[in-house]
């Protein structure tokens, strides 16, 4: 399959931000990626469906996302029936703020975000409020410093909110920086041994704990099951393998870990709301070069 170029975004360097609001009645644009952060937001399009890497949802009437650089992603019109869509959609170089800046202690909510970023952040309705006369001062009247501080301030804002990531660490070969090394140690095992058959007592004796006891911190320190997570990476990987390999989904299917077709089309499902050939349809149908 041929690869998802980048879009140009037109940022000058003596820009902080390139900032555009659209008023339309359709989303038309493939998906893409740039190696600018963006944060976008959408109202008016209940029913659209939105995809980040490998996280594919539907809508409601207002929707808010960061993503990080080279992050494939896109609006499409899925069962929407607005004509009256409004859009802002604000791209900055991830250098704007550097780390000396994002290493002091005022900073750190929003330096946690952009890290997270990565994998792509939703917003709850109510931040996406609290945020709404902000967004809509952007391309309004002032001066270009008002909108640098109003842009700082929306990213506090959300930087405080209880935002959700969207895709997996697998599609997107990310992982959080701020576990603890036997989490590390445990993710980085899983990572390189997810294709073939994984057991408690094989990864337990890796890290040197009792397999009881690893469910348990496992759980705690990240909120998922060790199977869970399990699959949350074999289906990442799938996801990938999908967009980026002209293999056949049986060769994907056990390549990423899975020993039944059938089970893995049903788990894929599940997750992702379309099977593994739909996937696949729809980003070779979206996907742009430019």
């Amino acid at each position: 399959m041929k690869e998802i170029l980048s879009e140009i975004v037109p940022l000058s360097q003596s820009d902080c931000f390139y900032i555009v609001e659209r008023r339309k009645s359709s989303f038309n644009y493939p998906i893409h990626r740039h190696k600018e952060m963006e944060l976008n937001f959408v109202q008016g399009a209940p029913g659209a469906q939105r995809v980040i890497g490998d996280s594919v949802e539907t809508i409601g009437d207002i929707d808010m996302v960061l993503t990080g650089p080279d992050l494939e992603h896109a609006w499409s019109q899925g069962n929407c029936k607005s004509k009256n869509i409004h859009e802002i959609t604000v791209q900055f170089d991830s250098s704007l703020f550097p780390d000396s800046l994002l290493a002091r202690n005022q900073f750190a909510s929003i330096r946690d975000m952009l890290k997270k970023a990565e994998n792509g952040l939703c917003f709850p309705s109510e931040t996406i409020m609290k945020t709404y006369s902000l967004m809509d001062s952007l391309n309004g009247k002032g001066t270009t410093f008002d909108q640098f501080q109003n842009m700082l301030s929306i990213l506090y804002i959300l930087s405080l909110s209880e935002y959700k990531v969207l895709a997996s660490s697998a599609f997107t070969k990310t992982e959080k920086s701020i576990e603890s090394k036997r989490i590390h140690k445990v993710k980085d095992f899983i990572n390189e041994n997810h294709s073939r058959d994984l057991t408690l007592d094989e990864i337990a004796s890796e890290i040197g704990m009792s397999p009881s006891a690893l469910s348990r911190f496992f759980k705690e320190k990240t909120g998922k099951t060790l199977t869970d997570y399990i699959l949350s990476i074999r289906l990442g990987d799938a996801s990938r393998s999908l967009i980026d390999t002209s293999m056949n989904i049986s060769e994907i299917c056990y390549a990423s870990g899975f020993n039944n077709l059938s089970n893995f089309n049903r788990l894929f499902r599940r997750s992702k709301g379309m099977s593994p050939k739909e996937f696949r349809q729809m980003y070779k149908k979206h996907k742009i070069i430019v």
